[in-house]
């Protein structure tokens, strides 16, 4: 006979956000300020805050899978401190936030790193399994609209090309290192949604369908499951589906109102290490 634990009480502080995810949030909010008053050395305030609102967004992803998880039956993850925002409590803080910060930083692409356990024994319902695993690419999306939402409304800055292969400024003109960090990182987020609901084992897009497989196709799914990743990193970066891959992204920045200049611009600051 198997035992199985039965959660009857989640902890009174499992809703409570961590002190490290208040100062992740505390930092984004200063050095976006200093970005935009343009205080001290611009380039180490945008790669502040590009970096810690990424942390954020990859925080937010974990807790909504983690969230919806909670939901749907595992109350384990409350135990574990998934819900608390914590990216330190995550099954493996190098893939989860380490690695994807390095490829932001180097590559300028929001990939997506690992993530929170969930038990799936307690999980009856193959639309619920699947709904947690789209529950962190959606609030990727979500977040690409929020962030985006300056530009597509016409109050962020945008850089529009002219004949002469110049560029004019319309929109809000004032604090450009500002809205070109604002672009770099809606574009992030709308590179990690892009990502994470590719059908590939391993990540969210390729959990989200798993639990329609037949048991014979899963175990299969599985095997490939560990290699996804780095499978993925490769055919970005030596393939033409990298090409085809920012064709996709800029398309869909554009139709946010993201200038593609701008968002170079902005990950150019991020570099603050770069002479250029």
């Amino acid at each position: 006979m198997t035992y199985e634990p039965v959660y009857t009480r989640t902890p009174r502080n499992a809703f409570v956000p961590s002190p490290v995810f208040v100062g992740i949030l505390a930092v984004f909010g200063v050095s976006g300020w200093m970005t935009w008053a343009g205080f001290g050395n611009v380039k180490v305030d945008v790669f502040l805050f590009i970096v810690t609102g990424w942390l954020l967004s990859l925080c937010l992803h974990e807790y909504a899978h983690a969230l919806v998880g909670f939901f749907s039956g595992d109350k384990t993850v409350a135990d574990r401190g998934y819900l608390r925002l914590n990216p330190l409590k995550y099954t493996s803080p190098l893939l989860s936030i380490v690695l994807p910060v390095i490829v932001v930083i180097l590559g300028g692409i929001g990939l997506p790193g690992g993530a929170v356990w969930i038990d799936h024994q307690y999980i009856r319902s193959k639309a619920k399994d699947s709904l947690i695993s789209a529950a962190g690419p959606l609030t990727n999306v979500l977040l690409a609209l929020i962030v985006a939402a300056p530009f597509w409304a016409g109050f962020g800055l945008k850089l529009v090309p002219t004949a002469t292969g110049q560029y004019v400024a319309t929109g809000e003109a004032a604090h450009l290192d500002f809205w070109s960090a604002l672009a770099a990182l809606a574009f992030l987020q709308i590179t990690a949604s892009v990502l994470n609901f590719l059908p590939i084992p391993g990540l969210d897009g390729g959990s989200i369908i798993q639990p329609w497989m037949s048991p014979a196709y899963q175990r299969a799914w599985n095997l490939f499951a560990p290699y996804g990743f780095i499978l993925l990193f490769l055919a970005l970066w030596q393939t033409r589906l990298g090409d085809w891959f920012f064709t996709i992204v800029y398309w869909l920045g554009e139709h946010l109102g993201l200038s593609q200049v701008l968002i170079q611009y902005g990950l150019q600051l991020m570099r603050f290490w770069s002479g250029s």
